[in-house]
């Protein structure tokens, strides 16, 4: 019997994941070089994202890796909300997003751009003074609203700045950052409200509205493989700025799905029968239509499946060193620098490997400089804590906790068995000391970041949206629109 259940419990979602082997970190490495592959296209050689033809038009590598991101993020989050008091989380979200950003305004306006004044004009007149100058880059983007672009009205030159027809950005991925502090901003109501302790039906009930929402909009498309529309902005906000409506449903849903996935990780089968069957979901959306109502879904459980199903060894892989922040956050401004040079003439594929080698310089000296020692803040003032529950805590903490507390759940005498999202029942509240299960050890925060791709737009090959420009504007008033190629009227 005790086997029985122990096999069931290895097919869920909880049953198979532990926070120390599981293969996110490998997956978001792999996605963060995704989006440098995906902008090659357009930032090196002014064509479209790659794989959007592969796709069908419907997606292409970097959206992929972005859609991956979201629903990651979702998990992790979560996972860490539930684990966190709410200063702890807002300080844990606020030191692995900030300082790495921060660190990248400052280089990137200071070191990048003036460096491409030189090469591009001979010298640096009028670089400090232009009214898009190097320090109003850093003063409108400090929050990562990301309302300024360009920079002294630089890279025109470049085979993206071709595309624009005009200056081009210098880190235009950086675009959904107001997405992932949004989200993040909800998850914190959720803290705060105990809604995601207590009632993390909410989150479903949230993920089904999100996922209506797609299908309504995939209903009344033309056809099959059309993309989602667009539904105009939602904002202003204050500090983050204007939204598209279209990428904050969609973006959305794969977060909120991952959450989701981590509340009810003990309802979520993982079977490789079930990842089989998403795959070829997957390939015939791509392929025949459909993505946005079958691929989507698909594509983020074998996302999850891959977490728990790679081998253990890949979990070293990002557990010490964490470079992928370093890698999205630098590799745009690095590949349009490369592209000034003439990287072009190194062929696709020399051009896309100078770019990864690049943006993982960068990235080495983000984590070791900034990123790292900016982390050592988050749980430098819970060390003793740590320790004192180390002392009591199981030496192979392997499954995670249950995702809800429910009062007065009771076990099932005889199984072993406890009601779906119940942590203690009724029957264990009086158990001696000596005869209950040693209390599991708090999991460290997982250092988790936003680390997205940037998406293919309808009818543009830009590698960032440029919808969200047309109501974002600066500090002084200026409005920052993304130029559209002119084959292509602004939507």
């Amino acid at each position: 019997m005790q086997a029985k259940l122990n096999g069931q419990r290895s097919a869920t979602l909880q049953g198979r994941y532990s926070a120390q082997h599981n293969a996110f970190g490998v997956l978001r490495l792999a996605m963060a070089c995704g989006v440098i592959i995906a902008h090659a296209g357009p930032l090196g050689f002014g064509q479209a994202n790659v794989g959007a033809a592969t796709f069908g038009r419907q997606s292409d590598l970097g959206t992929m890796c972005l859609y991956g991101f979201f629903l990651i993020s979702g998990f992790l989050i979560t996972d860490s909300a539930l684990r966190s008091t709410l200063r702890q989380y807002v300080r844990a979200r606020l030191l692995r997003v900030f300082p790495g950003l921060w660190a990248c305004l400052l280089v990137t306006a200071f070191v990048f751009a003036p460096l491409a004044a030189l090469y591009q004009n001979g010298n640096l007149d009028g670089f400090w003074t232009h009214p898009e100058g190097p320090f109003d880059y850093v003063t409108t983007n400090f929050l990562a609203s990301m309302e300024q672009f360009p920079i002294s009205g630089l890279l025109a030159d470049t085979p993206y700045g071709q595309i624009v027809g005009g200056p081009s950005a210098f880190a235009g991925s950086l675009w959904t950052l107001r997405y992932d502090l949004a989200f993040y901003g909800i998850i914190g109501i959720l803290v705060v409200t105990s809604v995601l302790h207590r009632a993390p039906r909410a989150v479903l009930v949230l993920t089904a509205v999100c996922y209506a929402l797609v299908l309504r909009d995939f209903f009344t498309a033309p056809t099959w493989s059309s993309r989602p529309p667009q539904h105009g902005a939602i904002g202003p906000i204050p500090l983050l700025g204007a939204f598209a409506a279209d990428w904050t449903l969609m973006l959305g849903f794969l977060f909120l799905l991952g959450a989701a996935a981590r509340l009810y990780a003990h309802r979520v089968p993982v079977t490789r029968e079930l990842a089989v069957l998403a795959g070829v979901a997957l390939v015939g959306s791509l392929w025949l239509g459909g993505f946005f109502a079958v691929g989507v879904p698909a594509f983020a459980y074998l996302v999850l499946f891959a977490a728990v199903a790679l081998p253990k060894r890949l979990s070293a892989i990002s557990r010490r060193n964490d470079y992928t922040y370093g890698i999205y956050i630098y590799g745009f401004p690095v590949q349009q620098l490369i592209a000034l040079l003439g990287g072009a003439r190194f062929g696709m594929l020399g051009y896309i490997a100078l770019s990864l080698l690049g943006a993982l310089f960068f990235a080495v000296l983000s984590w070791h400089l900034v990123e790292r020692p900016a982390l050592g803040f988050k749980t430098g003032s819970g060390r003793a804590r740590h320790r004192r529950a180390g002392r009591t805590a199981s030496p192979r903490p392997v499954l995670i906790p249950s995702p809800v507390t429910v009062a007065g759940a009771e076990a099932r005498t005889g199984t072993g068995r406890h009601k779906a999202g119940a942590r203690h029942s009724r029957s264990t509240k009086n158990t001696p000391a000596t005869a209950a299960t040693p209390r599991r050890a708090k999991r460290s925060t997982e250092t988790v970041a936003p680390f997205l791709a940037v998406p293919e737009r309808p009818r543009q090959d830009l590698p960032f949206d440029p919808v969200k420009t047309l109501t974002s504007r600066s500090r002084s008033g200026r409005s920052h629109r993304a130029p559209t190629t002119s084959t292509t009227p602004p939507r």
